[in-house]
Parts: C-alpha cells; structure tokens; sequence
C-alpha cells in the first residue's frame, strides 16, 4: 500500500484480503525517535477561536498540530497514528469534504494509523473538534 500523496518514512499495513480503507491505514510500522502531540483545538497560538465552523477548527487543529510537531524537527510525513475526537459525528461527516481538502492540503499523507470518536464535549466549550496524533522521526 502505497502513500497516497508524499513519500514516507514507514510501512503502511494490510492484512492479506482486507480491503483498502479509505482516508487512514489500518495499521502503520515505524521506528525512530517518537513524538507525541497532544490533543490539539481549533484554537490559534494565543488559545483564540476564530471561527465556530467545524472544517475552519479542523484546519486550525490540524495546523496546531503541524506547529508542534515542527517544533521536534519533525512534519507531516512522520505522522503514524492521529486520533480526532468529534462532539458531533453528524457535523463532522457533513463537513467531510472541506475537512479531507484542509487534510489533503497540510498533511498529504494518507498512511496514518487514524480513529475517531464521538465524545460528549471537550474541555473548552467552543471546540468542536480535538486531534492527537503520534510520529515517528527515523
């Protein structure tokens, strides 16, 4: 299984006869140094919400993400696994196609390990959205 858009430094897995996913990998092998990200909200630098759009936060938290991993050294291509939790699974699919553009856009890297749940709220009220995510740096 190859990336979809950017070279990268892991091994995307599939199980002999499984079907391909669409938009994540059901597993990903990695070594090197890791680096965790906390759940990231689609919050600027100064923790301010410039929008209550669900794809305008996604992009924000995705972008969040991005800092804190260039911060290691590292960028989008060494991501392995990301884990999004939506307050509402309806709002989250509904803005699927702006969501997958921002993705496509800053991550380009569809061989990640990805889950996503649906929680009742997030810490802060305004967040709609909350993304963490593991890379591994060869």
């Amino acid at each position: 299984m190859a990336d979809v858009f950017k070279p990268s430094p892991h091994q995307t897995l599939l199980p002999e006869g499984w079907p391909r996913p669409r938009g994540y990998a059901n597993g990903v092998a990695a070594q090197g140094r890791q680096v965790f990200v906390a759940g990231m909200i689609g919050w600027d630098a100064q923790q301010q919400f410039h929008s209550d759009d669900f794809a305008e936060q996604a992009r924000q938290a995705l972008l969040n993400v991005l800092a804190v991993l260039a911060a290691a050294g590292a960028g989008p291509e060494h991501i392995v696994r990301m884990t999004w939790y939506v307050t509402d699974k309806r709002e989250y699919l509904a803005a699927g196609r702006a969501v997958g553009q921002a993705y496509k856009e800053l991550i380009g890297n569809y061989a990640v390990a990805m889950s996503a749940v649906q929680v009742v709220a997030l810490i802060e009220d305004r967040a709609k959205v909350e993304i963490e995510c593991t890379a591994v740096v060869p």
